[in-house]
């Protein structure tokens, strides 16, 4: 399994921006689709959007489409999350996670075999 690690998160203003940085130790991590997850207290794991191993395919959630841009950087073992016009509901942990090969559009997190321990965004109103 690869291992993941997110950064980036913190607290922001509504409106304000963020960028998520997945990064993975492993080369292989360049044949993964990565997808971005959230989870807010008390609530489902959310998918927010994910990524084909050679970004030739990306994928949004609705609540977040126009807003979020997921973007990778395979010689880096690197995929970013940058979040803009961030609202007071996007206050959540947000996850990545990969799959070998896999879909960049799957909405179900069992799906996914590789997560990061998750990094904490928080939207102040």
């Amino acid at each position: 399994q690869v291992q993941l690690v997110e950064s980036g998160g913190g607290l922001v203003q509504a409106g304000g921006s963020l960028r998520l940085t997945c990064a993975a130790s492993q080369p292989i991590f360049s044949s993964y689709a990565v997808g971005w997850f959230r989870q807010a207290a008390g609530q489902e794991r959310e998918f927010v959007g994910g990524i084909t191993w050679s970004g030739s395919s990306i994928s949004y959630a609705d609540s977040v489409k126009g807003r979020f841009t997921i973007s990778r950087d395979n010689a880096k073992n690197t995929v970013y999350l940058q979040m803009n016009r961030l609202k007071p509901e996007g206050t959540a942990v947000y996850y990545c996670a990969g799959r070998l090969w896999g879909r960049d559009d799957d909405p179900n997190w069992s799906n996914w075999r590789s997560w990061g321990q998750g990094t904490q965004v928080t939207v102040s109103s």
